[in-house]
């Protein structure tokens, strides 16, 4: 009876888990209607700027163009003929964290309860791997684009200059330097809404 009964909880666990994930937003272009359908996400980006020192508008661009906001993005599956062949890399989640880097980071930050499925963990993994970032480089924290060649290429890769003959690597670092000056823009206009939008907020201490 046991038996029988295990798989079943198995898969009802499984499909309350898939029922409660986050859906992406529906314009993820605008930082103000992300924020405006995700308001915890504000709460998560502004606390890992406050300890890290990665603008909120930075840390949503990385997001943004390494997992669209899926909190179960994967890198696609390689294929052998027919067959699937595991996958290109072991990135996984809102960061797209691989297994080896966030483990480095569960062992700083204590990792029992953290998720590269949870936003909240993601943002503080990026801000805390550009913290490192800065400190070994000398990266500026408003640089999207430096910061995002070190965090696709690793450090080493960035400082070897790996990154000069990858055309792709570039365009995509392009691409969220666009997408965090425009997120920097749209967010002037729309941030005092969501700095007094919970209960422990008080202003003028979140104004």
């Amino acid at each position: 009876m046991i038996r029988v009964a295990l798989p079943a909880l198995a898969a009802c666990l499984a499909l309350f888990a898939a029922g409660c994930s986050t859906a992406p937003p529906d314009d993820q272009g605008d930082i103000c209607s992300v924020f405006e359908q995700h308001p915890d996400w504000y709460d998560y980006a502004l606390a890992s700027e406050s300890e890290w020192g990665t603008p909120v508008p930075v840390q949503m661009a990385f997001v943004r163009h390494e997992s669209s906001y899926r909190s179960d993005a994967r890198p696609p599956r390689k294929w052998l003929w027919f067959i699937p062949w595991g996958r290109q890399t072991s990135a996984k989640g809102y960061a797209q964290a691989l297994d080896g880097t966030w483990g480095e980071y569960q062992d700083e930050r204590g990792g029992l309860f953290r998720s590269r499925s949870d936003m909240e963990d993601a943002l503080d993994f990026i801000g805390w791997y550009n913290r490192k970032t800065h400190r070994q480089l000398g990266i500026p924290y408003s640089d999207a684009y430096r910061l995002y060649l070190a965090y696709h290429e690793g450090r080493s890769g960035y400082k070897s200059g790996r990154w000069k003959n990858k055309a792709g690597v570039r365009k995509s670092a392009s691409r969220v330097a666009d997408t965090a000056r425009r997120y920097e823009d749209q967010l002037q206009r729309c941030e005092s809404r969501f700095r007094c939008d919970s209960w422990y907020q008080v202003w003028p201490f979140c104004s």
